[in-house]
């Protein structure tokens, strides 16, 4: 098992044939048709007060190659043509290249990237119908994966490994009422776009800063999150200016009974069911649309609680069905069975330095803390924390400067099977990560990244339990482009 995107993405190769059609049925629709519209896409981590500025500035089709939004501008006119009609096109291009330069499983570094192509559509300006979004997207994943051939670690070095496919993402209807105080999604979703997101966690590259440890081993196949989603609803409702809960229900496994489809299109609802809720408190947050923050404003911040559970029965991670261990001869083999799983989480951003509300320039904290019981899951606890700095050299206000955590624990089951099978017991193992991004252009941003992981494996070679695994240290590059 390659360990967290591992457990998330071990596919078999995909239908490409099946997806090729699905592709080409998605851009005919787009190219085709005038009658769809575009929206904000999905739920994002809250922007800070600078971000929200600079991404409100006047976009010209005229702006020159250096300044302009998007590298490929206006595509001949195509995108102000699609915006009368309310059509968002989105495409943007990762690129990695990480290395590990010590322990682990081998050294050596590899190439790894993803496009992502987003369609959204907004239904007033389509046909009339106030509220409404459509969003589709589609991933084509590239390269190899360091994590799983070099690393051996639980903390997986790059949140965009995964296997090598295209495959349909994300397709839901979105409908908003009350004047937008309540939505309804309905769809194919995945749950990292909106559920136990941190602004400031999204920094770094660490997978675990992303969609954290304990769901991405815990939930069957990593759960419905990147590069996979599950058929489900989401309902949100802001209860105050300052409160907001989402609530929702999904299918319980994103593979479910097809587990060989990586095209995105089996729509599985054959398994059980994973039912997710979150309240958000912000505080210092700007009203919607409001541009001028004032002095007076406060730090803003962001802190959350949630906590989902699954249905479905889950394997012990010690003991057999007559209650002896699993590594004893006399075992039956067959793993206790518990019904359903559930994890409490919670999530905090928080600035803590502005000097001048005006100015880009501020430092914010994000912590990130969830738990699980330790009977049936693998991994029992994970965490994430960190610093992150806005604009540290004058001159550079979109440049970010990083320093994060993440943390994650062995369950105790897991634990007692290593010890009665004579293994090497897991502990804990630890990643430290510091990250620059660099913007180049609004349109291109490079991100250089150093990662060094303690208690690599939380102890125990993957490849061979019996022996530990050495530290490892990641140093790489990483490039963003949006077409």
């Amino acid at each position: 098992m390659t360990l967290a995107s591992h457990a998330r993405c071990a596919r078999q190769a995909p239908s490409r044939r099946r997806l090729a059609w699905s592709t080409a049925l998605l851009w005919s629709a787009l190219f085709s048709s005038a009658s769809f519209a575009a929206a904000t896409p999905d739920a994002l981590p809250q922007s800070s007060e600078e971000d929200l500025n600079i991404q409100a500035q006047p976009i010209s089709p005229w702006t020159g190659i250096w300044t302009r939004q998007n590298l490929l501008g206006d595509i001949g006119g195509l995108r102000p043509w699609l915006g009368k009609y309310g059509v968002t096109l989105g495409i943007t291009e990762t690129s990695e290249y990480l290395a590990n330069l010590r322990g682990g499983l081998a050294r050596g570094g590899t190439y790894d990237g993803l496009t992502t192509m987003t369609l959204n559509v907004d239904t007033q300006k389509a046909f009339g119908l106030p509220g409404g979004t459509f969003n589709a997207s589609a991933l084509q994943i590239h390269g190899r994966n360091l994590s799983q051939e070099n690393l051996g670690t639980y903390n997986t070095a790059s949140g965009i490994e995964a296997q090598d496919t295209t495959r349909l993402w994300e397709l839901w209807y979105q409908q908003a009422f009350l004047g937008k105080r309540v939505d309804v999604k309905i769809g194919q979703q995945s749950l990292d776009q909106e559920f136990m997101v941190s602004q400031y966690a999204a920094t770094f590259i660490n997978t675990m800063f992303g969609w954290p440890g304990l769901p991405s081993y815990d939930m069957p196949n990593g759960g419905p999150a990147y590069p996979l989603s599950s058929l489900g609803v989401r309902v949100r409702g802001q209860i105050t200016p300052s409160l907001t809960a989402l609530a929702g229900v999904f299918d319980g496994d994103p593979l479910g009974n097809d587990p060989g489809n990586l095209s995105g299109t089996n729509f599985n609802l054959h398994s059980g069911a994973l039912f997710i809720g979150e309240l958000q408190y912000s505080i210092n947050q700007p009203a919607e649309g409001e541009m001028d923050f004032g002095k007076s404003r406060g730090l803003p911040g962001t802190y959350k609680i949630g906590l989902w559970y699954n249905n479905e029965r889950f394997d012990d991670q010690r003991f057999d069905n007559t209650g002896l261990s699993l590594a004893s001869p006399a075992s039956t083999g067959s793993a206790q069975r518990h019904h359903g799983d559930y994890s409490f989480y919670a999530v905090a951003d928080q600035m803590i330095w502005r000097p001048d509300p005006d100015d880009a320039r501020s430092i914010g904290v994000f912590a990130r803390v969830m738990g699980a019981p330790g009977d049936r899951n693998l991994v029992s606890f994970s965490a994430n924390a960190g610093i992150v700095m806005k604009a540290p050299f004058k001159g550079r206000d979109n440049d970010s400067v990083g320093l994060g955590l993440a943390f994650i624990q062995i369950g105790n089951h897991a634990r007692g099977l290593d010890l009665d099978s004579g293994n090497i017991v897991r502990g804990s193992e630890t990643a430290v990560e510091a990250t620059y991004q660099y913007q180049v252009t609004p349109w291109w941003q490079l991100q250089a990244d150093m990662q060094y992981t303690f208690n690599a494996g939380a102890g125990q070679n993957p490849n061979d339990p019996t022996k530990a695994l050495r530290n490892t240290f990641v140093v790489g590059v990483r490039t963003n482009i949006i077409f």
